[in-house]
């Protein structure tokens, strides 16, 4: 019974979540296709349901939706190739946690595709103006997108 009652709970949340992040994206949307934030936590994704978190450099969860960060090239952090590939993939994690946890920011569409082949959603995230994701690339944690993913072990 009790594993019945949490099964029911889970779905709960889930759907609720779903509703309350499509009704506060349509709010918060406007003309141009950002959508603007508040302070909200983004922690590393670790269990379900994910809502708001960090998965790893250059993909987030933001409002329930899985996002690309369509800029940039960050080193895989899964499925690393190499123990080089797996440290940086870390670091560039650990500073778009700290970027994104750094006051509000927008996530803007790229006015390109709308979603990859995985269907993320492409998206820019800013503030300021300024692209997050261009900070990792000036701090070495990333690349600058080129429509194709790097091999960061050769």
């Amino acid at each position: 019974m009790l594993v019945a009652t949490t099964f029911i709970t889970i779905q709960f949340v889930s759907t609720s979540t779903h509703q309350l992040s499509k009704e506060m994206e349509s709010a918060a949307a406007d003309d141009d296709n950002r959508v603007s934030t508040a302070d909200v936590p983004m922690p590393l994704c670790k269990g379900w349901p994910r809502v708001n978190c960090v998965i790893d450099g250059d993909t987030i969860w933001y409002r329930g939706e899985k996002i690309r960060i369509a800029d940039i090239n960050a080193p895989e952090t899964h499925d690393p190739h190499c123990a080089y590939e797996a440290d940086l993939g870390r670091r560039a994690t650990d500073r778009m946690i700290s970027l994104l946890n750094a006051g509000p920011f927008e996530v803007a569409a790229t006015g390109d595709r709308d979603e990859d082949v995985y269907g993320r959603k492409l998206r820019i995230v800013e503030r300021n103006g300024r692209s997050l994701g261009q900070i990792l690339v000036s701090e070495g944690l990333a690349e600058r997108w080129q429509g194709y993913r790097r091999n960061w072990c050769a």
